[in-house]
């Protein structure tokens, strides 16, 4: 859908050129979602705007099917006093009208189903000058999708969204590749979602090219810790890395979701989980409830939470 040869982009300052990217040999395909991610101020949405014909390379070439089967959500701010989320919307129907200017039948099906699909029903004659930024956001993504074209392109389409909309958002990205082979390229700071929904991942780097693959790869091999340097944070496990400040490991068993959960919060609050412990804490998970218990060699107490649980290993090191 989508083909760039030595592609260079960037800006120009008195004759000289200044590349942010440079021989850039990418490819989009049909049905496929790209996730663009790399550090703020990298040049993302300069290639974006070059892409889509906004701004021109400094060299290198493009080759799309057509201008008008690309349609562009950027993250500048709209404002208007009048206009409602309906007009808004309305306008990704306007590549397609003659001079008079008059919507069809069909352009207000599809403007509605646009509407629809980001729940933005409720909204529709509401002015935009009220909206909230999210709110404002999900309207822009609705005249995208009203523009029905073949390819996609959305800088950060997630920002001021909470995170149920921020998944919801890149479940109907994906659904549209899936479904109507739909070409969507992300630029996007949400790695947690980035790796969990997209196809392939363009990764931009200090050097000036872009690193791709599929997420996996990407973290398995390495080139994630390489390109964004986490402080902190162990991608391959996906949390925050945890210091067992407290010098005393525990044995856990359990299983599912709540072993997991049980985890996280032993290790959040610095106990080493380890298997020839002499504490033990057992996970049991029956009848739609969850006990905890808790044994040494002398005693065991089951607990109905964990915040109970925690207290009471606390406790007993005060004593």
């Amino acid at each position: 859908m989508l083909q760039t040869k030595n592609l260079a982009t960037g800006y120009k300052l008195d004759g000289k050129d200044f590349p942010l990217f440079d021989n850039l040999n990418l490819n989009l395909y049909k049905g496929e979602l790209v996730c663009f991610m790399g550090s703020n101020g990298i040049g993302k949405t300069t290639l974006i705007r070059t892409l889509v014909g906004l701004q021109k390379p400094l060299r290198g070439f493009i080759e799309i099917p057509s201008q008008d089967s690309v349609a562009l959500v950027l993250t500048d701010k709209i404002t208007s006093s009048i206009m409602t989320v309906y007009d808004l919307v309305s306008y990704g129907r306007y590549p397609y009208l003659n001079w008079n200017i008059q919507l069809s039948a069909n352009d207000h099906r599809l403007i509605e189903e646009s509407i629809k699909r980001v729940h933005l029903e409720p909204l529709a004659q509401k002015r935009i000058s009220e909206l909230s930024d999210g709110q404002l956001q999900m309207a822009m993504l609705a005249k995208a999708l009203a523009q029905d074209t073949a390819i996609l392109f959305l800088d950060e389409p997630t920002a001021h969204l909470d995170l149920n909309n921020r998944v919801e958002i890149m479940n109907l990205l994906r659904t549209l590749c899936r479904t109507e082979g739909k070409t969507v390229l992300v630029a996007t700071h949400e790695l947690d979602l980035a790796l969990q929904t997209a196809d392939r991942i363009w990764l931009a780097t200090t050097e000036r090219k872009i690193l791709e693959g599929i997420p996996e790869d990407l973290v398995l091999d390495g080139t994630f810790d390489e390109v964004f340097r986490f402080k902190g944070f162990d991608l391959k496990s996906g949390k925050v890395s945890q210091e067992p400040y407290r010098k005393k490991a525990l044995q856990l068993e359990g299983q599912g979701h709540e072993y997991l959960w049980t985890k996280n919060a032993l290790e959040r609050t610095g106990y080493e989980i380890k298997a020839s412990s002499v504490i033990k804490i057992k996970v049991i998970q029956k009848d739609n409830a969850i006990t905890w218990n808790l044994s040494n060699p002398n005693t065991a107490i089951d607990f109905t939470n964990l915040s109970r649980l925690l207290d009471s290993l606390a406790k007993e090191e005060r004593t």
